[in-house]
């Protein structure tokens, strides 16, 4: 059997300074909680270095709010809770793990890290993994970094025994002066921890078990310096959020530069995390992509567009101001511009859903056409049909929704209302200003006008002057 590991993040802090109202740990960054991201490195480093591995999450404040996070998590398999049931410290928070989940004892290793640090990569993990395999005496090894302000951060003490670690609270004035500072991150030997954790005492200015104690001159730890301080930027207020959004958005867009999507202008669009675009296409100034959404090969995105968790082929234009949310858009289709598509809409190959149209929770086949001023709600319309101007499907009684289904090759003209439910075939045309409330039959045409009465001369008893 190989090497196992079992990873252990902390993610049981309040966010205080953030002044929010979830856990700090599920705050967004780039739409993704900041526990996911680290979530993800971890597990990466752990298959790239061939290790068993299992995450156990430590959580604390809003722990229901962190508990619903893991029920949808897509790695729930790999992923255990953990609870700290009072804020006592980091070596606290590690040893409510092993308390919840004591066969995180029988992993070969540890690994603790930070819930609030996004910007953290597999190789980060790699660094630290590499230096403690290098020397089978050692113990330990802890992630150090270069601060450009060291302030808050507990600080790296050599001596020609080894190091330690001294909290910014426990320091002198001589050691606060030290820029080399302590990540949060550490790798150790489980066998380490499991003679050490015990012991460590809460005196010191904070009165918190600190996790750090597992690092003394004495024992065979190393600290490993890392060349930045990005990967270990961590969270505490809405500014460094906001610096840390700047940061994943970079890291994004470069991403989107190697994989050939031409961004019009980077300063001015917004990208989730996940979101995924092909190659070819062309995204204007001024657009907003969300959640899940993957774009397909030589689209265009115009600008003022609003995209969120939709499903976008190949070969599509999105124009000018519209707005998609929860939508599918399969290939070679024109939407807007000024369209909105609601969720549940799925639009067919080379469909055509034009300017002030609004469609939700409707089934359009391949070649539909609606190009203007329609609402299509609750629907479902066959293969090249053309619906006209104005058209409405009046889904809704008050009280229920109602379906409306038009078949394929037909032709619906201006002006006309279905009232749902209702049927509309195969080959059928419906005449323009016509209020539909009867099923209409394969090859049928409908006609629902009430007949016009013209009155010559009579248009004076309407018409109203301005007085003088």
């Amino acid at each position: 059997m190989g090497d196992t590991i079992g990873i252990v993040i902390l993610a049981a802090g309040k966010g205080t300074r953030m002044k929010v109202e979830t856990p700090k740990a599920l705050v967004p960054a780039l739409g993704r909680p900041l526990l996911d991201y680290v979530v993800d490195a971890a597990l990466k480093f752990a298959h790239s270095s061939s290790l068993k591995a299992e995450v156990g999450v430590v959580i604390g404040h809003k722990k229901e709010l962190l508990e619903e996070w893991w029920n949808s998590h897509e790695n729930k398999s790999q992923l255990k809770l953990a609870i700290q049931k009072q804020q006592n410290g980091t070596a606290d928070a590690l040893k409510s793990c092993f308390n919840d989940l004591p066969h995180f004892w029988d992993y070969t290793y540890t690994l603790v890290a930070c819930a609030d640090t996004p910007m953290i990569q597999e190789s980060e993990f790699i660094r630290l993994f590499e230096a403690l395999k290098k020397d089978p005496t050692m113990v330990g090894v802890a992630g150090t970094f270069e601060a450009h302000n060291p302030t808050g951060y507990g600080r790296i003490v050599c001596s020609s025994k080894g190091f330690h670690i001294v909290e910014e609270k426990d320091a002198t004035e001589d050691e606060r002066q030290i820029r080399e500072v302590n990540s949060g991150f550490y790798i150790l030997k489980t066998s380490h921890v499991k003679e050490i954790l015990g012991s460590i005492t809460n005196n010191n200015k904070s009165g918190e078990f600190y996790l750090t104690d597992l690092f003394q001159d004495n024992f065979s730890v190393k600290a490993v310096k890392c060349p930045s301080e990005i990967p270990f930027l961590g969270i505490n207020t809405m500014e460094q959020l906001a610096h840390v959004n700047g940061l994943l958005t970079e890291r994004k867009l470069k991403k989107f530069f190697v994989d050939g999507v031409n961004i019009l202008n980077p300063q001015s669009v917004h990208f989730d995390d996940e979101v995924e675009i092909g190659v070819g296409s062309v995204i204007y100034p001024g657009v907003t992509i969300l959640g899940k959404t993957k774009i397909g090969k030589n689209t265009v995105i115009e600008s003022g567009s609003f995209i969120k968790n939709s499903q976008i082929g190949d070969d599509v234009e999105i124009l000018a101001n519209s707005y998609l949310e929860e939508a599918e858009v399969h290939h070679d289709v024109t939407v807007g511009p000024m369209a909105r598509l609601r969720p549940g809409t799925i639009v067919g190959s080379k469909s055509k859903i034009g300017n002030f149209v609004e469609v939700k929770k409707a089934k359009l086949a391949q070649g539909v056409k609606i190009s203007h001023l329609s609402y299509v709600g609750d629907a479902e319309i066959g293969e090249n049909s053309n619906i006209g101007c104005g058209f409405i499907t009046c889904n809704y009684d008050g009280v229920n929704k109602h379906k409306t289904k038009i078949g394929s090759n037909t032709f619906v003209g201006s002006d006309v209302q279905a009232i749902a439910p209702i049927e509309i075939g195969n080959d059928a045309f419906v005449a323009a200003g016509s209020t539909i409330t009867k099923n209409v039959p394969d090859g049928g045409f409908a006609i629902a006008r009430t007949q016009q009465v013209t009155k010559e001369g009579a248009a004076k008893r309407f018409l109203k002057t301005k007085k003088t």
